[in-house]
């Protein structure tokens, strides 16, 4: 996959399912002083209005702000205590609603993600929402940014056609938990999860 240019805002879908989809088969570049790294998006999660999974289901906070900003900006938050976790707003300004950014396929700066991961194995550079942060080296400082323009983090698209896409429950919540709302690009190594959400 060749990455042309950055996805435009109006390219993306003013609906947090229909933008988890969409994002499958794109790419998420971060520009670093030592190089670029970049990775196609094989797997998403949608956090819709009034999901109870979402963190922007009890209002707005200082911490889920860039939730509620215009689709296609970052919200990076800190989880479990060790990882970061890269988001993309998803709805208009003031509805906050996002998508998780589950896992990635490297393309660029293999390299510069091994060094950040400290492991060698390709599968596991940024297969997992935790694992993707680090490989980008992606941190809070990063939040707010506007993924829709290049800079230090933004989403870009190629020519490719993403292939067939799968759905199925997310992964590791036990709120709103049954409902349909992970996507992932099938036969493709780098998913995260169980085998039994990837068939």
């Amino acid at each position: 996959m060749a990455i042309r240019r950055p996805l435009a805002r109006s390219e993306l879908p003013v609906d947090t399912v229909s933008l988890a989809r969409h994002l499958i088969g794109k790419a998420v570049v971060r520009e670093l002083p030592e190089g670029v790294a970049s990775g196609r998006i094989v797997e998403t999660e949608a956090y819709v209005v009034g999901d109870a999974a979402g963190h922007a289901y009890r209002g707005m906070t200082r911490r889920n702000q860039s939730l509620y900003l215009e689709r296609g900006h970052a919200y990076i938050y800190f989880a479990y205590g060790s990882s970061y976790m890269l988001n993309v707003s998803s709805e208009t300004p003031g509805i906050g609603a996002g998508v998780l950014i589950r896992a990635l396929e490297p393309l660029e700066g293999i390299p510069i993600m091994r060094l950040n991961r400290g492991v060698e194995r390709l599968r596991d550079l940024a297969r997992g929402p935790g694992r993707l942060a680090a490989a980008l080296r992606i941190d809070r400082r990063l939040d707010g940014l506007d993924l829709c323009r290049e800079g230090p983090l933004w989403l870009g698209c190629g020519d490719d056609e993403p292939g067939e896409i799968g759905r199925s429950i997310r992964i590791g919540i036990s709120q709103d938990a049954n409902r349909l709302l992970r996507f992932y690009l099938r036969d493709n190594p780098f998913v995260s999860g169980p085998r039994s959400l990837n068939e």
